[in-house]
């Protein structure tokens, strides 16, 4: 009999993905994406999850040995919930970029629990899930009043293929506002305005809802018995992969990047989290805070760079040499937030050095937060920083005397999605360690871009 397969499907903000991964290899056999948009709804700017839905069930259906897979593995991002009414239907699927969840910022700023509560900090837009709730409840309270269940985001496509509800922890407690990470259970915000009763039970990343409902069988193709499994927050599988293949007090710092670069560092402590620089305790797979900061660094290097074009060694030399520079901040979020992004020293440079500009700020930015976290141990970067040909030997003359490995292979949630399938024994995710540039001028290119930052 030939082997199951597992079907990893990764709604991020940007993009969304559905892999084929052969867990006795722990590679992925193929993938299918899609760029992800928003749509303008009654009330706010919405996730297009119906069209993430038929463009989910067309790559289900043509997915490599869709005959073997054996279980589905959901991944999302957060900050995001898909509010459902009694009778099974959408009632909205807020995108937390929309700017109207802050006219409501005076009276949820009185509502919130303690920073020390919950350390989730008090984010722009509609980044804290308890502002986007309490918006709908004040601003829209017939719209809300149809509400009868709140699904996190990776939920939401459990419960699509599935038709069973589920909550977990990883996307509670993404500075949601909504949860207390070292009590483990909901904040007193939830509790008073009665949210936490629109939370499914909770169940763990890795536990089972059953398996895959009539209706998506029939329209996929796959095997009816074919299971899936509650999910998980998007950096968070990240972070999963790399714990689970260490001792879990082992000290490390996990830097998971996308459209966000979040910096998780295992066993740091959380009295360094700073409600003003974004830092917050995230909640891994297990239900343990994770001190964690992180910026929108995806973005960010979309605006500095401004092309696809690769950075290199020459150009980023030329760069340093040209005292070049980029200060935050270009996205929402971060511990710039609210700064107006600038670049100086900057004229006429070509596409590769703007790149090369891009991969500088990220890597100082990063360093910068691993700092900030008290971080130790080895630094492992994983996602699409991974394979920028700069980062890493970057990282590595910041921090010399640290380890700086990177995520190599399939990369991204492969080793997560395997072990959340109950495949405890594949293969662990490869990794390179990365070597450090010999970059005569970033030492005092480094002093020189701090010193801008408080000025």
């Amino acid at each position: 009999m030939t082997h199951p397969l597992i079907a990893l499907i990764d709604i991020g903000k940007t993009n969304a993905k559905v892999s084929v991964i052969d867990p006795q290899t722990g590679t992925e056999i193929r993938g299918s994406r899609r760029a992800n948009a928003v749509v303008q709804g009654p009330a706010m700017r919405e996730l297009d999850v119906e069209a993430i839905s038929r463009w989910l069930l067309d790559a289900l259906r043509d997915a490599p040995h869709r005959d073997r897979i054996r279980t589905i593995v959901p991944v999302a991002h957060g900050a995001a919930a898909v509010l459902i009414d009694r009778d099974n239907r959408v009632v909205a699927a807020p995108d937390y970029e929309d700017a109207c969840f802050e006219r409501v910022n005076a009276e949820y700023g009185q509502q919130r629990d303690a920073y020390q509560s919950t350390y989730s900090p008090d984010l722009p837009l509609g980044l804290n899930l308890g502002r986007q709730l309490f918006f709908l409840q004040e601003a829209q309270p017939q719209l809300f009043s149809r509400v009868a269940h709140a699904l996190l985001y990776p939920q939401f496509w459990a419960w699509r293929l599935s038709g069973v509800m589920a909550s977990e922890v990883t996307s509670l407690g993404c500075h949601s506002d909504l949860w207390l990470p070292r009590e483990q259970h909901f904040s007193k915000l939830a509790q008073a305005r009665g949210w936490d009763k629109l939370f499914p039970p909770k169940k763990l990343a890795s536990d089972v809802l059953g398996p895959i409902s009539a209706e998506i069988a029939a329209a996929t193709g796959l095997d009816p018995q074919c299971q899936v499994t509650s999910g998980i927050h998007d950096s968070n599988a990240s972070y999963l992969k790399f714990l689970i293949a260490r001792d879990r007090e082992e000290p490390f710092t996990v830097i998971s990047s996308g459209t966000w670069t979040v910096v998780m560092a295992n066993r740091a402590d959380l009295s360094r989290l700073r409600e003003d620089k974004d830092m917050l305790a995230s909640v891994d797979a297990f239900g343990s805070p994770v001190a964690t900061a992180r910026f929108m660094g995806g973005r960010e290097y979309e605006a500095i760079a401004g092309t696809d074009v690769r950075p290199n060694m020459p150009a980023l030399l030329n760069v340093i040499e040209r005292q070049s520079m980029a200060l935050p901040a270009f996205a929402s979020g971060g511990p710039f937030a609210g700064r107006e992004g600038r670049v100086i020293n900057a004229e006429s440079l070509s596409g590769s050095e703007r790149a090369s500009l891009a991969t500088l700020y990220i890597a100082l930015m990063s360093e910068l937060l691993i700092e900030m976290l008290g971080a130790d141990g080895a630094v492992l970067i994983d996602g699409p920083l991974a394979t920028n040909p700069l980062f890493g030997s970057i990282l590595g003359a910041l921090l010399p005397e640290r380890s700086i490995e990177l995520s190599s292979g399939d990369g991204g949630n492969t080793r997560a999605a395997c072990y959340l399938a109950g495949f405890h024994d594949a293969p662990p995710s490869p990794m390179t360690p990365a070597t450090a540039a010999s970059l005569k001028g970033l030492p005092a290119y480094r002093e020189a871009w701090r010193k801008l930052l408080v000025s």
